[in-house]
């Protein structure tokens, strides 16, 4: 818990040092584009949150009798939701103001944590499919990472 205060804190911090109105987005070409980027996030992340159903649960927890899904978003990659989410924190930053993607980049480096930990124990709940899985999907980003 003290490890996301700190980064809370450490945020709100860098806000109020930069001037936030230097990053800006002017014009209408990045406000559009980031619009759009952030509702192609967000339906990527309620697809995959509808599709894993009852599997679903709050991040780096283990669920009572879990399924391995691999369809869907999951056949594309392991964890669409955060991906989704990443999408649209990106596209706000494009839409609204740059230096959101300060906040987009920690979001990053805390979901790649929690996916770590989430794939440790679906190894150790699915031995032999999840390593199987994992080895022809990617983590967030298709064909990439």
């Amino acid at each position: 818990m003290l490890p996301r205060a700190l980064v809370a804190i450490a945020l709100v911090l860098l806000f109020t040092a930069i001037n936030p109105a230097g990053f800006e987005v002017h014009g209408t070409v990045l406000p559009v584009l980031g619009t759009v980027i952030v509702a192609c996030g967000l339906a990527f992340a309620v697809w995959a949150r509808v599709h894993i159903g009852r599997n679903w649960g709050m991040p780096m927890t283990i669920k009572a009798e879990p399924e391995l899904v691999t369809s869907g978003p999951y056949r594309l990659i392991r964890h669409p939701i955060y991906t989704g989410i990443l999408t649209a924190a990106v596209g706000t930053a494009l839409a609204i103001n740059l230096l959101a993607l300060a906040v987009a980049a920690v979001l990053a480096v805390f979901f790649v944590y929690s996916a770590t930990v989430e794939e440790r124990n679906m190894v150790a709940i699915f031995p032999n499919a999840y390593p199987a899985y994992r080895a022809r999907t990617k983590m967030l980003i298709p064909f990439v990472l």
